[in-house]
């Protein structure tokens, strides 16, 4: 049976949000998408984007992976969503903005900092978070136990990671070069609803201005 939770909140959204926005689902529908901003997010149910950026439709362009990684740029597999995502979002839709979204408390960082057994033979969760060594290799060894603040401070080397990613797409840096295009981090605490803006110069992160 399809999920009680769904249904009713569905009928919700039909009585209310869909009635209230009608009139733009049918500009959506009959004109296309045309967002201007392209997040990509973790799938973590605690981080929703259109949720923290309060979001209308047809405003965001979300991708949402474990850990908000961006891969780099390869042929070589069969399998690229994030990939696939990205290319649609800047050579289709021409987006002006990619935000790379990372946020506190965030499992799979925490599972590749504790080095943690595979959950199937398949290894996912592991293949998928070797993406961030390189960031991981920045920080000091945290031992067997990594502490909150190391795991913090992974996420942030995470969000880092993932921006020097995109610039291994051709069609990303020849956009960000030519100034049609601009690579954004940010970081969401769950607990504070406090967001953190990286700086592009300094590479810091502090609230927005």
């Amino acid at each position: 049976m399809f999920p009680k939770r769904l249904v009713e909140g569905y009928r919700e959204f039909v009585a209310g949000g869909f009635v209230r926005e009608r009139q733009r689902y049918e500009g959506l529908a009959g004109g296309g998408q045309n967002p201007e901003i392209m997040v990509v997010g973790c799938c973590d149910s605690r981080v929703s984007p259109e949720v923290i950026f309060d979001a209308r439709p047809g405003e965001l362009f979300v991708v949402r992976n474990v850990a908000n990684l961006v891969p780099p740029y390869e042929t070589n597999g069969q399998f690229h969503g994030t990939s696939a995502a990205l290319e649609f979002a800047v050579q289709v839709l021409e987006v002006k903005h990619i935000v790379v979204l990372g946020h506190e408390r965030c499992g799979g960082i925490r599972s590749f900092a504790e080095k943690r057994a595979p959950l199937s033979s398949g290894d996912f969760i592991g293949r998928w978070m070797s993406i961030i060594a390189p960031a991981a290799d920045t920080l000091e060894d945290p031992g067997s136990q990594p502490s909150d603040e190391y795991v913090a401070r992974l996420e942030l080397a995470g969000v880092e990671q993932s921006l020097a990613n995109l610039m291994t797409f051709g069609s990303i840096r020849r956009r960000v070069d030519g100034g049609r295009l601009k690579l954004h981090g940010a970081y969401f605490g769950i607990a504070s609803g406090r967001l953190l803006v990286r700086d592009p110069v300094t590479r810091s992160f502090a609230p927005p201005a």
